[in-house]
């Protein structure tokens, strides 16, 4: 196994009161993946991304960026920002320009770059956000949807290897949530890192390579979404449901008109398999 972009050991953090946050958490982010966060609420989920990016420093235990202690003196943190990204819940907690184009340039102009140096980087984040078209639009004209997209293209502009995402389809519509998933996976192909925090457990088992299991901030278990989401156990002690595909598939086996090796990802994908097995039982019957 590769060393991990991004680890965590043993991390530990109170809310102010005393509230435990976090509880002696551990977390593997391997490179080039899609790492999903899944837990109930109050689980730890937002505390633990906020740590990832080093907003906020954990009371015990260590964060390794490449292997190497993670340090929070300003240069330190500087880089450690630029190189892991994190877009919030809320985009209206992240745009604050006056409009799309100003608000992707305030992270490239803020690390130092030069006005065309950044004005390249905004205008490759705006396309692979599939909103170049809204770069001059003023931001609070923005639909929900777009502003998603142009406060991850925010932060794509500081050009960082691993992006984190509180809740990425939280108050999207089907289509958006469409659009979103093709724009990461392109980000995917071209080399990113990938970590969301999510309540969809759907969402988790059709697009990530791996998933996180959080119960009252500690690691439950992380490892391959069928094997993880397909224990009804597990998911139990994590008040999680298991996906609907997965249910599908238990379902079918019980009637014994379902093939062997792994449940389909995707209903695309189940589509396609419930037809060729149509087509099959009508080839056999002439």
């Amino acid at each position: 196994m590769s060393a991990p972009i991004l680890e965590a050991e043993d991390l530990r953090y109170d809310y102010p009161g005393g509230a435990a946050a976090l509880q002696g958490l551990d977390l593997r982010v391997e490179r080039g993946r899609r790492l999903a966060l899944l837990g109930a609420n109050g689980c730890g989920k937002t505390t633990l991304l906020l740590h990832l990016n080093g907003t906020l420093r954990p009371r015990a235990g260590a964060l390794r960026l490449d292997g190497r202690p993670a340090s929070y003196d300003r240069r330190a943190l500087a880089d450690w920002r630029g190189r892991v990204g994190l877009v919030l819940q809320e985009p209206d907690d992240q745009l604050f320009s006056a409009t799309v184009y100003q608000d992707v340039s305030f992270g490239p102009l803020n690390q130092g770059l030069s006005a065309s140096r950044a004005h390249v980087r905004v205008m490759e984040a705006l396309s692979a956000m599939d909103i170049s078209h809204l770069a001059e639009r003023p931001t609070h004209l923005l639909s929900f949807g777009q502003k998603k997209r142009a406060a991850i293209a925010g932060v794509l502009a500081m050009g960082p290897e691993l992006l984190i995402l509180d809740e990425p389809d939280a108050g999207l519509d089907g289509q958006g949530i469409v659009q979103l998933r093709r724009a990461l996976d392109a980000l995917q192909v071209q080399g990113a890192t990938l970590v969301f925090a999510t309540h969809d457990v759907d969402l988790a088992y059709a697009w990530a390579d791996e998933v996180a299991i959080l119960v009252d901030g500690r690691l439950l278990r992380q490892g391959d979404p069928a094997e993880i989401l397909g224990d009804p156990e597990l998911l139990a002690a994590a008040g999680l449901a298991m996906p609907v595909l997965l249910r599908l598939a238990g379902a079918l086996c019980r009637t014994q008109s379902w093939p062997e090796g792994r449940a389909p990802r995707t209903a695309e994908a189940l589509i396609v398999l419930l037809s060729d097995q149509a087509a099959e039982a009508e080839r056999l019957r002439i």
